[in-house]
């Protein structure tokens, strides 16, 4: 007598296969927004002979990679359930008191108080400070994180304006030009930072328990705390991580542009949280990537390079990008079925 089997999906194996395609839909919406920048490439081959050359394509990457390690930071507080709107501060502040501390007297108010090499230190210094504030208001006294971030957005602005008496430090040291002007291996040493920070943080992501962790925390908080993992300090060192990559991408924006003005930054969270939403990361946390993340930002700066050859003043820009924003969401919610939250 012949064995007959039912080819039916078991019980047993159900759970797994479920898995599955919920990996195999992710990695689908980490590509979601390749066709769109395909279509923005070859349209931007169209308008102009200039557009695919290796400088411009050069210059797009080395001008988004300052603002894509923002987006980097802004996605992993986002996932975890949190925001951030001081890290556009943390960029200026970063950079600019350690010009301050290192700059001979008598130049942009110089205080000459730390010899040229420590400018880099100094920086970082200063993001892990704000950082550390953030997760000692938000996670420590459990203060509303949009509320306080919102508070050190202004704060630290403020404090930069008033150290540089709302000029520009200029005559930078090497060392905080470093990472703005040189290049390895032919390749601008800001896209490299830009483009392992990704890969760091994509694997940490994936493969570390903490990565793994603020999936968890962001989607449900309390069952993650029940289930142990721990929730708080978890959170705390995101916030930490966040504005001690703002504050790198603060020395990057200044080394490019060999000084630090009063509003270095300002304005950049638009565009970060634009990127971070079209790019699949959700507001509500527990969900997104940070390929998606990556493309998104990738994707604005393409536009915009685009609009540029094609003769659109950058007074538009805004206008544009909120535009792109609202129609990633209706294409979403014809595609999926449901709304980016």
């Amino acid at each position: 007598m012949t064995e007959t089997r039912d080819t039916r999906t078991s019980p047993a194996r159900a759970p797994s296969t479920r898995v599955s395609r919920r990996l195999a839909l992710a990695r689908l919406r980490d590509l979601a927004l390749l066709p769109p920048i395909v279509l923005i490439v070859i349209v931007g081959a169209f308008v102009s002979p200039s557009f695919l050359t290796r400088t411009n394509l050069t210059d797009v990457l080395v001008s988004m990679s300052w603002i894509g390690l923002l987006v980097l930071a802004e996605a992993l507080v986002l996932i975890s359930g949190k925001m951030d709107l001081s890290l556009e501060s943390t960029v200026g502040l970063a950079p600019g008191v350690a010009a301050w501390l290192t700059l001979p007297k008598g130049i942009n108010h110089g205080l000459d108080l730390v010899p040229p090499q420590w400018a880099v230190p100094i920086a970082l210094v200063v993001g892990l400070a704000v950082g550390a504030v953030n997760a000692l208001l938000i996670v420590g006294l459990g203060l509303n994180a949009f509320i306080v971030t919102l508070g050190m957005l202004i704060t630290l602005r403020g404090l930069l304006t008033g150290i540089s008496s709302g000029q520009t430090f200029f005559g930078m040291s090497g060392s905080m030009t470093y990472l703005g002007t040189a290049n390895w291996f032919g390749i601008p040493s800001a896209i490299w930072v830009c483009v392992l920070a990704y890969a760091v943080g994509v694997l940490a992501l994936r493969y570390l328990r903490a990565g793994r962790s603020l999936f968890a925390i962001g989607g449900n908080a309390e069952a993650a705390r029940a289930a142990g993992i721990r929730t708080d300090r978890t959170v705390a060192l995101v916030f930490v991580l966040a504005s001690l990559i703002a504050a790198l991408s603060g020395i990057m924006l200044s080394g490019h542009l060999a000084s630090v003005a009063s509003s270095q930054g300002s304005g950049a969270i638009f565009t970060v949280f634009a990127a971070a939403v079209i790019g699949g990361v959700s507001l509500n946390g527990g969900r997104g990537s940070l390929v998606g993340a990556f493309t998104g930002i990738l994707l604005l700066y393409l536009v915009q390079n685009v609009l540029t050859f094609a003769g659109v003043s950058g007074e538009w820009f805004d206008f544009l990008n909120g535009a792109i924003i609202l129609a990633v969401l209706i294409v979403q919610r014809v595609v999926t079925g449901r709304a980016q939250d």
